[in-house]
Order: C-alpha cells, then sequence, then structure tokens
C-alpha cells in the first residue's frame, strides 16, 4: 500500500471533465504497472473472484455490465484493504452458439459442416475464434475491470481440457456417469440435444384436439397439443382414483390410425381434473410420458427422426412434423374421432435459444451425471455454513432446486467443445482415457458426441487455478471468496459448480459467498430484447456518459436478488454526478485544500467542520456494513447523498465563507475540504474508478489510488452540538430560499436583510454564513422592512426581514402570479366537478378518485400560497417595491 504523500505536486485540472480522453490510457497504465497482477506467493491475506466466462462469440451487455461492475467493486475494495486479490477473467467455448455461428459463416459461401469434416470444422472454429474472440475482453477493459490479464483462461485450453479429462474419468471411475436411453430436449436444426438453460420458453398459439380412443362404452376421450405423437402411443393413463376410468383400468384401447391397441393404465401423474382426465402414453416424445412408461414397463416408439421427420409406416411417414400435425387431424377428423377443436390454443413451447426452432422431447441415448450424491453434497455445503447465499431469502430456491435434481444430460452432438474420452473397441468393449492414458488402438472408436458446455463450466472454479494440478495458485486462492452472478443461473450453473468443486477438492466449497443479483429491465420493468427493441448497449453509454457513470447508473439500483429497471436518464443523471465532483474538487484545489498535515485539533475546528468530519466518520462505517452484505444500492446512495448533498451543497459553501476569513480559520478549512475530498474519493474509488483515480493523484500526488488505503472510521465521537447547530442552519438556509424563490427573486440576487433571534437558537456563530447562503446584504440607512419570515427551529424561533423595495417589478410579478392563480383555480374547478358528479364517482375506481382528491389539494394549496404572495405586493400597479 502506497501511504498518502507529504508534498503532492499538483497539475491543473481541466475545466470539465471528458471520459474519453482519460479513461483508454488511465487503464493501460494500470495493468502496465501490474496493479491488478495477483502474487500467490503474497503473505497478504487472499481475496479471489473468478468470473463467469462469457460466451467467446459474444459482446458485454448490460447484464454483463452491472456484474462486472459489482465484482470490480469488491475487489478493488479488497486490494485497497490489504488483500492479495485475484480477479480472474477468461470466456467459455459455448458449444453450440460458436457452432451455430460458424455455420451460418460457412452456409454464406455455399457450404457446410459435413463438406469440411469434422477435423477441417473444428480447425475453422478456432480460427473464428481468434477473430472475434477478444472483443468482449476489450469491451471489459473500457468499463474499468481490474482482471488479471496475465491468467486469462478458456475453456478449451491446454489446461482445463486435462482438468474435464481428469473429472470425466474420475466420475466414470466412481460410477457416477453413465450411458442410456432417456428424454432429453432436442433441436431438429441444431441437430443435437439441449440443457435446459438452452431451452426458451414461450406462450405460443397452438391447438388442442380431443381425441376418441377405441368405441362403444369402452372408448375414452384423450386431449393433446400434437396430435402427430399418437403415432407412437403405447398405452392411456387415468389417475386411479378416478371413478369415471376405474372399470376400464386394465383393459385395453385401439390407437386411431394406427391398428394398434394399448393398455389403459392407472398412474398418479395423472391429473383427473385437467382435460378430460385421461392422457395418451407416448414414451418415447414425451418426458413424464417417458416416466409413465417406465413405471409401467410400456415400450417406447420413435415415430420421428432427429430432423422431426415422421418415421412411423403409413400415410404421414416422412412428412415433417409440422406437415404431419394436420394431416393427421384431417384423417381423424374424417374417421369421426374429434371430439372437440380449440384454437388458437395457447401453451408453453419451448425453443431453440440459438435457433429458435421449436425444440422436441426425444428418446435419445446419451450420457448422464448421477447427480444424487454431488447433489447432497452441494446442499450440504450451505447448510452448515461453508457458502453463503445472499440474499439470503435466494438460499430456499436453491435448496427446491438442488435437492430435487434429476440426473443430468452431458452429452451434445455437436463437433464444437470436449469430445467425451470414451472409446468402444471390439466385443463391445467400452475404455474411458484419462489426460496421461494412451488411447486404445486399431479397432477403436471414440464417442463422437461432446461434452455439455456446462461441464467445462461447472469446473471454473478450481480448473482456472491450475486443477487438477497442486499449483500455488490453488492453495492460494481456493475456495474462491465470491461468485457474483444472476439468479437466473442459480440452477443451471451455481449448482453445478459447487457439486464439481466439493467432489473434485475433498469437500472444499468453490466460493465462500455467493451474491445473486437480479436481471436489467428497462423503465416499464419490460425485459430487455432484440424483439422488444428495448435492449440499450453499455458501449453507446460509455461512450456518451463514461464508464464511471454507466457503473455508478447500476450499481445504485443493485439490490440483492431484485431486478433493475434502467434508463438512459438516469445514466445522465450519474454524468451529472461526476460533474459535481469535478467542479467541486476543482474548487478545492484552486483555494488550498490540503492532505498532506494532520487536521488541526478538533477544538480549533469549526462546526461546520466538525460536523462534516462526522457525517464522513459515518459514511465510512456504513458503506464498510453494506459492501460486507452486498447492499451496493444503499452504498451506492449513500455516497450519492453524501458527497452531492452534505459536501457539495452544504460544505463546500460554508467553506467559502471560512476561507474569506483568512488565517488560521482559512488554513483548517483547507486541511477539512482536503481531507474528506480525499476520503470521499477513496470511498468512490470502487465504484467509478477513472475519475477518481485522475481527482486523487492531482489532489495527493500520490502513484495511484487502485493501491491506497481504504479509508476506516476514526472512532472519535460524534460532536451532537455542531450536529444541531449545522441542522439548523441548513433548515433556516433552505426555508429562506424558499421564501425568496416565493417573492419572485432570482437564485444570485442579493437583498439587504436582517436575521432576528440566532442568539436564542444558538446560531450566533452561523449568521455570517446564513447571510452567505442566502445572498443577504447587511442593511443599510435606508433598510425597511417590506416582508418578513418566521422560521420556526427546535430551540425557538428565526425571524428573517428583508428589504424589496427596487427588486421586484411589482407588476410583471403581479402577471406572472395572476397567470399562475388561472392554471390553479381551473384545475380546482375541473377536480371539483369530477368529485362534485355522482355518477363518476360510482363508476371510478378508487384509486382514481384518490388522485382527484390529492390533484384538489394541491390546488387549493397553490392558490392559498399565490394569494398570500400578492397580499405582500403593494396595490398601485404602478409603484415599484
Amino acid at each position: 500500500m502506497t501511504e498518502t504523500p507529504t508534498a503532492p505536486q499538483r497539475s491543473e485540472l481541466p475545466p470539465a471533465w471528458n471520459p474519453a480522453e482519460v479513461e483508454a490510457g488511465l487503464y493501460e497504465r494500470w495493468v502496465e504497472r501490474g496493479y491488478f497482477t495477483a502474487d500467490a506467493t503474497s503473505d497478504k491475506p487472499p481475496f479471489s473472484i473468478v468470473l463467469p466466462p462469457p460466451n467467446v462469440n459474444g459482446s458485454l451487455h448490460m447484464g454483463h455490465a452491472l456484474n462486472h461492475s459489482i465484482m470490480d467493486a469488491l475487489s478493488r475494495r479488497r486490494r485497497m484493504q490489504g488483500y492479495e486479490v485475484l480477479w480472474l477473467p477468461g470466456t467459455d467455448h459455448a458449444g453450440i452458439a460458436t457452432q451455430t455461428a460458424v455455420e451460418r459463416s460457412l452456409a454464406g459461401e455455399g457450404k457446410s459442416r459435413q463438406d469440411l469434416g469434422r477435423e477441417k470444422f473444428v480447425e475453422r472454429v478456432w480460427e473464428w475464434r481468434e477473430e472475434v474472440g477478444g472483443r468482449i475482453l476489450a469491451q471489459m477493459r473500457r468499463l474499468g475491470d481490474g482482471v488479471d490479464w496475465t491468467r486469462t483462461r478458456f475453456t478449451m485450453d491446454e489446461g482445463l481440457s486435462q482438468a474435464v479429462q481428469t473429472i470425466f474419468k474420475k466420475l466414470f471411475d466412481d460410477g457416477l456417469i453413465y450411458r442410456a436411453e432417456r428424454i432429453i430436449n432436442w433441436c431438429p436444426r441444431c441437430q443435437t440435444a439441449l440443457s435446459d438453460i438452452e431451452v426458451d420458453h414461450s406462450e405460443d398459439d397452438g391447438e388442442l384436439i380431443s381425441i376418441r380412443y377405441g368405441s362403444g362404452d369402452n372408448s375414452i376421450v384423450v386431449a393433446t397439443t400434437r396430435a402427430e405423437t399418437m403415432l407412437g402411443d403405447t398405452a392411456v393413463a387415468v389417475h386411479p382414483e378416478d371413478e369415471r376410468y376405474r372399470h376400464l383400468i386394465g383393459t385395453e384401447v385401439e390407437v386411431p390410425l394406427t391398428g394398434r391397441y394399448v393398455p389403459i393404465v392407472a398412474d398418479e401423474h395423472v391429473d383427473p381434473k385437467f382435460g378430460t382426465g385421461a392422457v395418451k402414453v407416448t414414451p418415447a416424445h414425451d418426458p413424464n410420458d417417458f416416466e409413465i412408461g417406465q413405471r409401467h414397463e410400456l415400450p417406447a416408439l420413435t415415430v420421428m427422426d432427429g430432423r422431426g421427420v415422421i418415421t412411423a409406416h403409413g400415410p404421414f411417414q416422412d412428412m415433417d412434423r409440422f406437415e404431419a400435425r394436420p394431416a393427421v387431424v384431417a384423417a381423424l377428423r374424417e374417421q369421426g374421432r374429434i371430439v372437440a377443436e380449440k384454437r388458437p390454443y395457447q401453451h408453453s413451447v419451448g425453443h431453440c435459444s440459438r435457433c429458435d426452432t421449436v425444440i422436441e422431447p426425444r428418446l435419445s441415448m446419451q450420457w448422464w451425471v448421477k447427480v444424487a450424491p454431488l447433489a447432497e453434497a452441494a446442499s450440504a455445503a450451505v447448510r452448515d455454513g461453508r457458502t453463503t447465499i445472499h440474499p439470503p431469502e435466494l438460499a430456499k430456491r436453491y435448496f427446491d432446486w438442488v435437492d430435487n435434481l434429476n440426473d443430468w444430460c452431458i452429452s451434445r452432438q455437436l463437433w464444437w467443445g470436449h469430445r467425451i474420452p470414451v472409446w468402444y473397441g471390439p466385443n463391445d468393449k467400452v475404455m474411458c482415457v484419462g489426460p496421461d492414458d494412451e488411447p486404445p488402438g486399431e479397432g477403436w472408436v471414440q464417442d463422437e458426441d461432446v461434452l455439455d458446455t456446462w461441464f467445462s463450466s461447472g469446473l471454473w472454479p478450481f480448473s482456472t487455478l491450475g486443477w487438477p494440478t497442486p499449483t500455488s495458485d490453488l492453495a492460494k486462492f481456493y475456495p474462491t471468496s465470491v461468485l457474483s452472478t444472476g439468479y437466473d443461473i442459480l440452477f443451471f450453473w451455481v449448482v453445478r459448480m459447487m457439486m464439481f468443486g466439493l467432489y473434485a477438492m475433498d469437500g472444499k466449497q468453490p466460493f465462500d459467498h455467493v451474491f445473486l443479483h437480479g436481471l436489467i429491465r428497462d423503465q416499464y420493468g419490460k425485459k430487455m430484447s432484440k424483439s422488444r427493441g428495448n435492449g440499450i448497449d453499455p458501449i453507446d453509454w460509455m461512450d456518451t456518459y463514461g464508464a464511471d457513470a454507466t457503473r455508478f447508473t447500476l450499481l445504485r439500483g443493485a439490490n440483492p436478488g431484485s431486478d433493475l429497471a434502467i434508463a438512459e436518464e438516469w445514466a445522465a443523471g450519474s454524468r451529472n454526478f461526476t460533474t459535481k465532483l469535478w467542479n467541486a474538487s476543482r474548487f478545492a484545489l484552486s483555494n488550498g485544500a490540503t492532505v498532506q498535515r494532520p487536521l488541526p485539533p478538533r477544538d480549533e475546528l469549526t462546526d461546520a467542520d466538525r460536523w462534516i468530519l462526522d457525517l464522513l466518520d459515518q459514511l465510512v462505517s456504513d458503506v464498510d456494513g453494506q459492501f460486507e452484505s452486498f447492499q451496493f444500492a444503499k452504498l451506492s446512495e449513500a455516497l450519492y447523498h453524501f458527497t452531492w448533498g452534505e459536501f457539495c451543497d452544504w460544505y463546500v459553501e460554508l467553506a467559502k465563507v471560512q476561507l474569506a476569513e483568512g488565517g488560521a480559520r482559512a488554513e483548517a478549512t483547507q486541511s477539512v475540504l482536503g481531507h474528506v475530498l480525499e476520503v470521499v474519493l477513496r470511498l468512490l474509488h470502487p465504484l467509478t474508478p477513472f475519475i477518481t483515480e485522475t481527482l486523487w493523484t492531482t489532489l495527493t500526488g500520490g502513484e495511484s489510488l487502485v493501491i491506497a488505503d481504504w479509508p476506516k472510521p476514526t472512532g472519535v465521537e460524534r460532536d451532537e452540538v455542531a450536529a444541531g447547530r449545522i441542522e439548523g442552519l441548513k433548515k433556516l438556509v433552505t426555508e429562506i430560499r424558499r421564501f425568496r424563490n416565493d417573492q419572485g427573486l432570482k437564485p444570485a440576487q442579493k437583498v439587504a436583510g436582517k436575521v432576528r433571534g440566532a442568539c436564542c437558537v444558538d446560531l450566533t456563530g452561523q449568521v455570517a454564513a446564513v447571510r452567505s447562503l442566502t445572498r443577504m446584504t447587511e442593511p443599510g440607512d435606508e433598510f425597511s422592512v417590506t416582508v418578513s419570515l418566521d422560521v420556526g427551529l427546535p430551540a425557538g424561533t428565526v425571524k428573517v426581514e428583508l428589504d424589496l423595495s427596487g427588486t421586484v417589478d411589482v407588476v410583471a410579478e403581479r402577471k406572472r402570479l395572476a397567470k399562475d392563480l388561472a392554471v390553479a383555480e381551473k384545475e380546482r374547478a375541473q377536480c371539483e366537478g369530477k368529485l362534485g358528479n355522482a355518477a363518476f364517482l360510482d363508476k371510478a375506481p378508487a384509486e382514481v378518485v384518490a388522485k382527484i382528491q390529492t390533484r384538489l389539494a394541491a390546488a387549493n394549496a397553490e392558490i392559498e400560497r399565490i394569494h398570500a404572495r400578492l397580499d405582500t405586493l403593494p396595490q398601485d400597479s404602478g409603484q415599484q417595491s
């Protein structure tokens, strides 16, 4: 850590803060000086975060910007606190997304991956990755991410590939990986299994067709949204306690169009209140039906291939699934089998997140992880406190998921990714090959599939630190300190990392704390998406307002676990905040603010000095506590209100009065002014690193705020007397300013005035400041009281007398007030008209009536205010008062 220097070499600050001229050069200077490079041999306490790896083909979106701002704030604060900080960056190979992008590129050349063959296609993907893979990393630099670029990882680099192969073999040898035929999400366009997170669900318009199976008393009606799958029905199921069908259980019924007879089985999964209470069972094409089929030992008939084409013999063979659906319905209608048709029928439909194709549940031979023992360990680690989830209310959601996990399908029918390290040989032999094993020889063939992307990213907290090799990084920085991510991937990624980390690292949790933030939404609370056209590019905000304003906007809304609504005007507001800080700093520097000497003794300071120092001390404590509990919105608000309100709007103005006194008073003020500004800059640095670095190095002459010490509370007892006096001053000044505004005075307009009764409320020492802050000049011999104001304070009343002679154009002021009065009276009349209309009151919602009542009260108050102001003006319209 570097101490504040004793003889700062100051440079001139430009008139305005221009982020575009400063940010890039400042960031590169930090990187070149090695501030973000972690030292695994250091004796400092460790603090580590692994960056949730963005897709290698991706670009920075607002969700990234939020999470990166959070992680950077945590890392920068810990670095200033004296920790050895590792924030490790990297990217994910994003199997299906990347393969889809490269295939799309090939299609533009009139080629397919099959034209190239697997080896050449994979080479093409690596080339493409080199071209686009650095885009999001460059954008992270724009945001100011203080990551250790010397440790950048990629989920398919050599070290991580070794880790994937190692844990696969370990799981395989322990009987926790197996191959089986199960129902999976299948994309007919991408030709691969999909994880649940790769499926987007939407409410689509479809059809609900009710079909009669069998005939006579033994017939039964089922309803389906996918009529074409009836070609693969192997049963009809009813609830065992449904009296309507009890006599049919154990009998058989004919499946229309097929000539096949299937059993009617009793299964508690069936909801007797839904539809007819009877469901068709197609084990090869529906996950729930598959489970029913397993319980009742039903055959699974596959009637559709991987392209979504019907394979069942008959008139529908070779039809696409969406062609077959109306054809099947037409054939059923012709036979009189259709009992009811509902169109449109809105229901949830899964789509491939990459190509938007409707996914197809499909029975398929895949590789699976047996998750029960892994999930049990992941549950225990949170329950016993090894890992803490923030906010705590989301822990229940974690348990609801992890305690009910199904086995995980980890194989994907792709060419880009970690190829499954299993080989098949003669006589049905199977061999799992580890990283140190030689692949088997002639006659052996490696499995064609690759692993789900979440498999390799599930190893991220320890594979990036060198596992399975026992590295110094692993010893120093594992378990990692914090995982920060959106609550939407709590199940899909966080749980997998917990399972793999505990399994591979002998029960050591992958992270001590999990902080879950919400999702970014637009100002109306709508989810951002390309289709809605409401997305915001963080790069645009950074170009317009700067990285600091972008970060501060996001952090001010980052309440744990809650979604965050944003709008451009809020970024503009954050830019105004940086401007306010810049201008206050320029004032301080131009007026001799110093930080090179200790503060004067408390008894030599003014009430204003002690008040602001005490507030600063409380701010340091509050921000510390809020950082520890991940309350980024609260700490941002605290910093915003102290900096803008208490410091800039009040203390800086009070300091002007004290500086004007000169001598010892001015020197003490320079010390306090510099001290408060310096501490504020240190507190703000994790949130707004660029402007604070520029201001702090100019103020102190120090090397860098990145490696400066984090502020600590002084522990000095708060001066309640000084606080009471300044709060009284603030109320008095606020009331005078409001009164001046009501009198039609411009903010900078000076008016002669007197303050009476200050001694009675212990504000004698603040009168000079009150006069300065309210533009009140000393009264001369011709002073005449034209208006007066009584201000009630806890200790008594202060009377303020003003002489407005010659300051107000009475004619113009009466004309302005008359115009305002007409508007207010019109508003009152409209509100009274509505509230006096019985028909309106009978029909209008209560909240509408309440809103009109509020408007009426406001109009009456405005009319009263205007009349009071008119009463203070002379009646002679030609006279100046």
